[in-house]
């Protein structure tokens, strides 16, 4: 598996499990973005536009674009 699809697969599974607790507990504004240590959601948002970012940083490396 490539290195883009690798990132795809965690992005999709990251938000399987996001859809998971919000259908199941409801997701607070404060915990989307300030989560306490050891909340699922702790930390979620940063790694999931980081791991965002890099994917659109490899597209357009890909394509010779720049952003």
């Amino acid at each position: 598996m490539s290195e883009k699809q690798e990132l795809i697969a965690k992005m999709l599974e990251m938000q399987k499990k996001f859809m998971d607790f919000e259908q199941a507990n409801g997701v607070e504004m404060e915990d989307y973005f300030v989560a306490e240590e050891g909340h699922l959601l702790n930390g979620f948002r940063q790694e999931y536009m980081d791991l965002a970012n890099k994917l659109v940083d490899m597209a357009h490396a890909e394509k010779g674009s720049h952003r």
